[in-house]
């Protein structure tokens, strides 16, 4: 009998105790967002803060409440951008994907040492000491503050060189590194990016060569030799207009220290098709290299000096130019000399005509000086 009273009891209680656990469930309920969990549900999870809001949560939270944008998440890219978008009924404007970059070429085989660091690996306390072990102020200190705060194994230290390295492939744009440099050496730039100023070093010619093999110097060269004006000195340093920029790669060609980098093995090359070609030379005309030889009306071919620009597959009437990875070097020998313009004949009647006007030219001479 008391083993019922117990059970009694204690199935009495459960059912008080369920009866006030629902009253309060819908008491202090927490208004549902549909939207919200949404969005949260297409963001990656990666928690990574790189959007600046506190995790994935915050940033569902600021999108569904219009705070940010629907391409807040740096990790999850277009795709996750077009996902939000249509939870949110918005249009995404399609972006290209950046990574970060190392603005340094500065390891320790170029950039010369002043001293053998042997302190707290972090690249804070380096920096203290004499602006850190590289005689270059600007130079990568490479003991892994970014490598430390990257969540996705998308950048390590060269231990040989001391500089960090960053695999494109896995980085996910979050920018914890960009933030964990005290130099201000990485920076997010868009993924495959043809042509790279790697310098950033204000100071000019002797001066960088004595810190640093690969520190740009100031020479103007790249700016000198870009045919489309999308480079302009800024601090003494090239700064690279994308929007002007056709990747010719000219600029990295020229570059006497190499701080102008350049990703050979993508530069193009003009192909014309034979077959489809008029010889209308519209091509030649806009050819700034001299890599297009033909005469008038008849086909056209493409020579070594080609930079693979692009500027004469767009000017094609006919369309018959297309453009491929180049598989060997340019060379820029072989681009065509414009000819040097024909001297006037000069007739016996210009002849005197001209002898004439010397004669009175000597007479007014004399007179004045009378």
């Amino acid at each position: 009998m008391k083993i019922l009273y117990a059970v009694l009891i204690l199935g009495g209680m459960g059912i008080a105790f369920g009866l006030l656990l629902t009253w309060v469930s819908k008491v202090f309920a927490v208004p549902v967002n549909p939207t919200r969990d949404a969005v949260r549900e297409a963001l990656p999870g990666a928690n990574c803060g790189g959007c600046g809001y506190p995790g994935c949560d915050g940033c569902a939270d600021a999108i569904a409440a219009g705070k940010a944008p629907v391409s807040a998440c740096p990790v999850g890219g277009a795709e996750v951008a077009a996902k939000i978008g249509k939870v949110m009924g918005v249009s995404v404007d399609t972006q290209e994907r950046r990574v970060a970059h190392v603005i340094c070429q500065g390891g320790t085989d170029r950039c010369r040492v002043k001293f053998d660091y042997k302190g707290i690996m972090d690249c804070n306390a380096a920096a203290i000491i004499q602006d850190g072990y590289k005689a270059c102020k600007y130079a990568c200190l490479g003991l892994g503050n970014c490598e430390r705060v990257c969540n996705f194994n998308a950048i390590h230290i060269d231990q040989a060189k001391k500089i960090a390295v960053v695999d494109e492939d896995k980085c996910q744009s979050c920018g914890q590194c960009v933030s964990a440099c005290p130099r201000g050496v990485l920076e997010m730039r868009v993924v495959n990016q043809p042509v790279d100023m790697r310098c950033r070093n204000p100071v000019m010619g002797v001066a960088v060569s004595q810190l640093c093999s690969a520190g740009c110097i100031g020479c103007e060269r790249c700016m000198k030799s870009c045919k489309f004006g999308a480079i302009t000195m800024v601090n003494h340093l090239p700064v690279i207009d994308d929007s002007k920029c056709r990747h010719c790669m000219v600029c990295a060609e020229v570059c006497p220290t190499g701080a102008m980098c350049a990703e050979w093995d993508k530069r193009l090359v003009a192909e014309i098709d034979p077959n489809a070609c008029i010889g209308c030379g519209a091509c030649k005309r806009t050819c700034q290299f001299g890599a297009i030889v033909g005469d008038l009306k008849q086909v056209h071919k493409i020579n070594d000096a080609c930079t693979g620009c692009g500027a004469c597959a767009e000017k094609c009437p006919k369309k018959c130019i297309t453009m491929k990875v180049r598989d060997k070097a340019r060379d820029p020998k072989a681009a065509v000399k414009e000819a040097p313009p024909a001297k006037p004949v000069i007739t016996p009647e210009m002849q005197a005509k001209i002898d004439a006007a010397k004669a009175a030219k000597a007479a007014r001479e004399a007179a004045e000086t009378k």
